[in-house]
């Protein structure tokens, strides 16, 4: 767009002096500002406040001058979050466009992971990455991590090449399947082979807190269908989950 970009973390705005001036570094019409992780913003009301008004207010402080209404020049916001129910309902409003964006699919993982292995000059069997992507949970992080997890094997080794078995011995390491499940996600599916059970019961056999368990564990599980949960909220393997499970065994056999 050849226009200036403006970038900043929720968190990073803790009072009115850093949010006026990042509203104020856009000087120009069209520039953008890009709030990343809203959810953090603890200034949301004079932050929705400026875009009605398109000004904002600068006090006098202790010198007794009068308050001082600076226009804003007309930029585009953009919000980003994975947790919009965090956003005032006055703020998420007032958005001209809601857009909620689906996980990376395996293509755009490996294209993601090719351009990152030629910006830093590894070199990489063919083969390789295709094999990561299935495993990153649509997550280009969790793809990137991989990477580098594979990558320093191969440096262990003392190998400049990464190849396959490389990347089969981070795996392996991780205790990651072919899904990219860690172990306790795997143990999660084995509890549940026993049968239905409830929440609290599964983070007492995992060693882990509820929260963890439904926020972290769960989260991958449910949306790759290998979990549901029943009128009564307890945990059951579908058959997706079967299947995977079986095949975990059969590899372990």
């Amino acid at each position: 767009m050849a226009v200036n970009l403006h970038y900043a973390l929720g968190v990073s705005l803790k009072n009115t002096t850093d949010l006026n001036g990042l509203l104020l570094a856009a000087k120009h019409d069209k520039d953008i500002i890009y709030i990343d992780e809203a959810d953090d913003l603890k200034l949301q009301v004079p932050l929705y406040l400026a875009l009605d008004q398109r000004k904002i207010i600068l006090s006098g402080g202790n010198s007794g001058r009068s308050p001082m209404s600076v226009p804003l020049a007309d930029f585009t916001l953009l919000l980003s979050t994975n947790h919009d129910h965090s956003l005032l309902p006055a703020l998420r409003d007032r958005m001209k466009m809601v857009l909620y964006l689906p996980f990376y699919s395996e293509e755009e993982l490996t294209e993601i992971l090719a351009r990152r292995c030629r910006a830093l000059k590894w070199h990489v069997e063919a083969g390789v990455l295709p094999m990561i992507a299935p495993r990153s949970k649509g997550t280009p992080r969790q793809a990137l991590r991989l990477l580098s997890a594979a990558r320093r094997v191969a440096r262990s080794e003392g190998e400049s090449v990464l190849t396959t078995h490389h990347l089969l011995r981070a795996f392996n390491l991780e205790g990651l399947d072919k899904l990219g499940l860690t172990r306790v996600e795997q143990k999660y599916l084995r509890i549940l082979a026993e049968g239905d059970n409830r929440l609290n019961v599964i983070a007492g056999r995992l060693g882990l807190p509820p929260r963890t368990v439904s926020q972290v564990i769960e989260s991958f599980l449910l949306r790759a269908n290998l979990i549901c949960k029943d009128d009564q909220s307890r945990r059951q393997l579908t058959a997706l989950g079967r299947e995977h499970l079986a095949s975990l065994c059969s590899e372990g056999d």
